[in-house]
Order: structure tokens, then sequence, then C-alpha cells
């Protein structure tokens, strides 16, 4: 003689525990890899941004685009050439304020050679800036400047160092 035991599984749909498991607010509401974004004015490309993982966050107070694995952007002149280059390991962006925060091993290069490296710098796109507050190192092609803080024009032609703490002349 054999026996049968039959279960039967009993579910309840309890409207906060799906609401809990379907909008968790850490998911991103977009992703991409190897994504390549045209940032434009008034019909004109002004940048170039390539980054191999971008996620793009939406929530009540939170609209935000996260690159944790990098960018690459290429600042265009109005002739659409290159006027100036900007990596960095991790970047996010503050979608509503169009503003971006690039972190770790910024490097930032113009035409002429020009470099800046540091670790934290912000991009206003509506102002054309680009700034920090952190320690920075500006290599020219006749000196290396050191300081605390400076500010430019996103082709680094003339950037402004605020707390200098070395000048070395290269020649």
């Amino acid at each position: 003689m054999g026996f049968l035991l039959v279960l039967i599984p009993s579910c309840s749909n309890d409207v906060e525990q799906v609401k809990l498991v379907s909008t968790d607010s850490n998911l991103p509401l977009e992703t991409g890899s190897d994504v390549m974004i045209n940032y434009t004015d008034s019909g004109r490309t002004k940048a170039i941004i390539k980054a191999p993982l971008l996620e793009r966050f939406s929530g009540n107070e939170k609209f935000y685009t996260e690159m944790k694995k990098g960018i690459t952007v290429k600042f265009l002149k109005i002739d659409g050439s290159v006027e100036s280059f900007l990596t960095s390991k991790y970047a996010i962006r503050y979608d509503r304020d169009r503003k971006m925060m690039a972190r770790n091993d910024v490097v930032v290069l113009n035409v002429k050679g020009d470099t800046l490296r540091t670790e934290e710098l912000y991009w206003d796109e509506l102002a054309q800036r680009v700034y920090s507050d952190k320690f920075v190192v500006i290599t020219t092609q006749t000196e290396i400047i050191k300081g605390y803080g400076f500010e430019s024009d996103v082709s680094f032609t003339s950037p402004k160092i605020y707390k200098i703490s070395g000048i070395v002349n290269l020649k």
C-alpha cells in the first residue's frame, strides 16, 4: 500500500512586500556597455564621452548617471576639432544640475600638451568650466605647478590655480 503526500504551497500577495521586491531603488533604470554620448548645445557637439559601463538612476529625489568603470571625454571646438581630453576611472553626472564629477586618477590634457592631474574634478556643462578644490599638478613644457584648487574653461588653455604650493621650472 502506498501513500501519496500532496503539498499545496500557500502564497500571499502582501502588496507592501511585492513593492519592496519589485522597486529596488538601488537598481539602475538603464544600463549600457561601451557607450558613446554626444553632448550638444544648439545643434553643435561640444563633447563626446565614452564609457565602458553606464548606469542611469532615477528616483524620487535622485537623477544621476554613474560611470563606474571610468570615462574618456573629448571637448570639441566650434569647428569640431578636439581642444582637450579628460579621463578618469570613475564619474557621476548629476542630470538635473548638468554637472559631472570625475574621480580617481583624473587627467586633463590640452592640444598644447599641458597636463593636469588630480583625484577629483567637476565639469559644469552649462558654464563650460572644469574645476576642483583638491590637490592638482599642472605640467606644461616649461614648468610644473602644484596647488590646491583650480578652475579653467574646458579647453584648458588658461587654468587658474588657487593655493599654489610649489613651482618647478623645467628650463
